[in-house]
């Protein structure tokens, strides 16, 4: 039976505060008698102060929590019922022995966490270094240019000099520049959007979340992933990307935008007289990872399609992505996937699925998903987790400690990550909650803080 529809949850604001304070203070004192100084008494200067690192190692001794204490400690809040349907693993990092599991080989309604999948297949089938370009190619009728998308939903109309949305965005400006550089008397512009095929709307996705920000039509390029007015945090998505694109770049040379098409399908243009690239993969995926962005998600999906010679569309992104965790022995037996983001409401995955990424990213088996960890939000501290784990003492006391990819669509609540515990252990976990309460959230980020005063070795 289909579910009934979801709507995700409105944007969370990201913020990162880190601070160090670090202060010394010599004392000089004067002394005054009858009317006259006398040489100022100097104390001696401190001695000089010495760093203590913040960030220290943890102990390859540190006691494992036992299976029967864990569970113990998890009863009480496990209990809540604003949890719904809860699946849940939670392994130690260094072992890889699961400590405690419930329901974890049901597939369940992801949410965001679906990007934790999308991330660890870029990690394993791309270059960290690579980058995406856009070019401008001569037409087949004088006067007319081609701009031909590769891929990159960074690409911004952004002035030179002023700031983009995506940092270090390739600009429409420079594309402009460059064709007048090349002496090409522009009279039209033709939009080729080929590079990516099938639908542009994945099976589960909801139209409306186009006006409510959450996603665009995946189309080969694009302005700020699809946004209309890349200022506000809150802008809506447009429904013709690549047409926007193209008519930015005729403006930014001075053309009608109404002379703006899709090139039709089979046709191509010539030679090529711009290009620009877009930021490197690492620094979108930290992007993708901290705000969460389904937009970007999708379009390093189809990055990884390409390069497995897949179709650059939703299955073909999808099969990509199994096949690469596949091939680095990750169970995805589980999954049923309509895209890489994890905005489908037909979209299914396991906690065990989930727990084995992180699991893989945090042990020593598979060093290329090593950085999938540093791309996990903090708690209380950065992305989609920079403003939770703040409110309670529990939460309080798993800040900073633990790191976990967010899910959220409505009645569904999602977290896959690790955590420090109180004895140093490094334990991994993903917890999915379906047909959650009004305050599921709370009741997951209280569930997954546990973990960091749980006592619960022998």
């Amino acid at each position: 039976m289909r579910p009934t529809r979801w709507r995700r949850s409105t944007h969370v604001v990201v913020g990162v505060a880190v601070l160090l304070l670090v202060a010394g203070v010599v004392a000089v004192a004067a002394v005054t008698t009858g009317g006259h100084s006398s040489d100022a008494a100097v104390e001696p200067a401190p001695p000089a102060a010495t760093a203590e690192p913040g960030i220290v190692p943890v102990t390859d001794s540190a006691p494992k929590p036992t299976p029967d204490r864990l569970a113990a400690t998890l009863a009480p809040f496990l209990a809540d019922p604003n949890l719904g349907n809860l699946t849940g693993r939670i392994t130690d990092a260094m072992t890889g022995e699961q400590l405690w599991a419930q329901g974890a080989d049901v597939p369940m309604l992801p949410a965001s966490t679906n990007k934790m999948l999308t991330t660890a297949a870029a990690l394993l089938a791309l270059d960290r270094d690579a980058r995406l370009t856009t070019r401008v190619l001569t037409g087949t009728r004088p006067g007319v240019v081609v701009l031909v998308g590769g891929g990159d939903p960074t690409l911004s109309a952004a002035p030179k000099g002023q700031a983009t949305w995506y940092r270090d965005a390739a600009r429409i400006s420079d594309l402009a520049e460059q064709v007048r550089s090349s002496g090409t008397d522009v009279t039209a512009v033709q939009v080729d959007i080929s590079a990516y095929s099938g639908p542009t709307m994945a099976p589960g996705w909801d139209p409306a979340d186009i006006d409510g920000g959450d996603i665009a039509p995946m189309e080969a390029v694009m302005l700020d992933c699809g946004r209309t007015q890349p200022v506000s945090v809150e802008s809506r998505r447009s429904t013709t990307p690549a047409l926007d694109a193209g008519r930015a770049l005729a403006m930014a040379l001075k053309v009608d935008p109404a002379r703006v098409t899709v090139l039709p399908s089979g046709l191509r243009g010539g030679t090529e007289i711009a290009s620009v690239q877009s930021p490197p993969l690492m620094a979108r995926l930290r992007e993708m990872m901290n705000a969460s962005d389904n937009v970007m998600a999708e379009a390093i999906g189809r990055e990884v399609a390409a390069a497995a010679n897949k179709p650059q569309s939703f299955a073909g992104a999808v099969d990509a992505v199994l096949d690469e965790l596949d091939g680095a022995k990750i169970d995805t037996g589980g999954a049923t996937l309509l895209d890489s983001s994890g905005l489908s409401v037909d979209d299914r995955l396991t906690a065990e699925t989930l727990d084995e990424v992180v699991n893989a990213a945090a042990g020593s088996a598979q060093p290329d998903l090593r950085p999938l960890v540093d791309l996990l939000p903090i708690a209380g501290g950065s992305g989609t987790l920079s403003n939770r784990y703040l409110d309670t003492d529990a939460g309080r006391a798993a800040a900073g400690f633990l790191r976990a990819k967010t899910g959220s669509l409505t009645a569904i609540n999602s977290l896959a990550g690790i955590i420090t515990d109180a004895s140093g252990r490094v334990l991994t976990f993903a917890l999915i909650s379906n047909n959650a309460g009004p305050t599921g959230r709370i009741a997951i980020d209280n569930l997954a803080a546990t973990l960091r005063s749980c006592g619960c070795s022998t």
